[in-house]
């Protein structure tokens, strides 16, 4: 058995056919190896946009499930917003959304993954089907407006109903605007908005 010993000067380093000392060892690079390389890095096309990368994941699967949508890209601010809608305007797209959005929710996130895989990138995109996510903005901002006037009116706290990240960004921007103060309680799928008059 051959013994190394721990001071890396004392452990010669193969080069080619020869033995040199680690100190006099260097990378040789091939000229013409190092300028294809960085020509055709240069003609690499730019990351996919994640919109159109969320939309294909999207149509691909409507297509595995047999459903019909319009799938509709739209930029508001540094967010991706993809809204899709049955064509017929009926509720066949129901299943998507599922109890209190949970499967809208789900799907969201896999489309998220899908862009990851795709760009390399995390995004913070949002998906809405048959118009839930906007209906729920409305209700959440109606429930915002009823805590405010409970807080106001009893100068307690008042909390709210567990919500996800994004619909407690909701409620706290309109409690921001009437000048109240709020704050999230609670960890994980409990966790809460609380709103309060100070």
């Amino acid at each position: 058995m051959t013994e190394t010993s721990e001071n890396p000067a004392e452990n010669p380093v193969v080069d080619g056919n020869e033995t040199v000392a680690p100190e006099e060892a260097h990378v040789v690079e091939n000229e013409e190896n190092v300028e294809e390389l960085e020509g055709s890095a240069s003609d690499d096309e730019e990351a996919p946009d994640e919109g159109d990368v969320a939309a294909d994941y999207l149509e691909e699967l409507l297509d595995i499930v047999d459903l019909d949508g319009d799938i509709e890209i739209e930029i508001r601010g540094e967010r991706t917003f993809i809204s899709i809608q049955a064509e017929d305007g009926g509720a066949e797209l129901q299943d998507l959304v599922g109890r209190d959005g949970e499967a809208l929710d789900a799907l969201q996130e896999l489309t998220r993954l899908a862009v990851l895989a795709a760009t390399g990138e995390r995004t913070r995109l949002v998906l809405d089907i048959n118009g839930h996510r906007s209906a729920r903005n409305e209700e959440l901002k109606a429930k915002a407006h009823e805590a405010l006037e409970k807080a106001k009116e009893t100068g307690e706290e008042v909390h709210l109903d567990p919500m996800t990240a994004f619909e407690r960004k909701i409620v706290h921007d309109v409690v921001a605007e009437a000048g109240l103060t709020s704050g999230s309680e609670g960890e994980g799928r409990k966790r809460h908005v609380v709103v309060s008059a100070s």
